[in-house]
């Protein structure tokens, strides 16, 4: 089992810049793919960015603005979000997958959720960028 608790939402203007951070607790084989999802409201829930053991990965409308990152040590993903705008708004989650997992399925979490689905979630943070 694993607990996920996300830390570091808030409210910035369009332009600004947060750093989300989750922490991992139970056993760190269910942190092989982690990743970020958020839902704004009225919306589908998304992905938006994860990471496995050889690299990171993201939604089309964050690259270059986002960066997810992983801490093995502390257990903890983090994402480093930049000249945020008010699309970006909404609850983000983190969330893991049991075990190992195979090659590309990290990618497709994010890309095709209703197919490859994760297992652990957190409660979410609550961003709000203002225009």
């Amino acid at each position: 089992q694993v607990e996920l608790v996300e830390s570091g939402g808030g409210s910035v203007q369009a332009g600004g810049s947060l750093r989300l951070s989750c922490a991992a607790s139970g056993s760190s084989d269910n942190t092989h793919c982690m990743a970020w999802f958020r839902q704004a409201p009225g919306k589908e829930r998304e992905g938006v960015a994860s990471i496995d053991s050889d690299e990171a990965m993201y939604e089309d409308s964050v690259k270059g603005r986002f960066t997810i990152s992983k801490d093995n040590d502390k257990n903890s993903v983090y994402l480093q979000m930049n000249s945020l705008k008010p699309e970006d708004s909404g609850m983000y989650y983190c969330a893991s997958r049991a075990g190992p997992v195979r090659g590309g399925y990290c990618y497709a979490a994010i890309h095709d959720p209703l197919h490859y689905g994760m297992d652990y979630w957190g409660k979410g943070t609550l961003v709000t960028v203002s225009s």
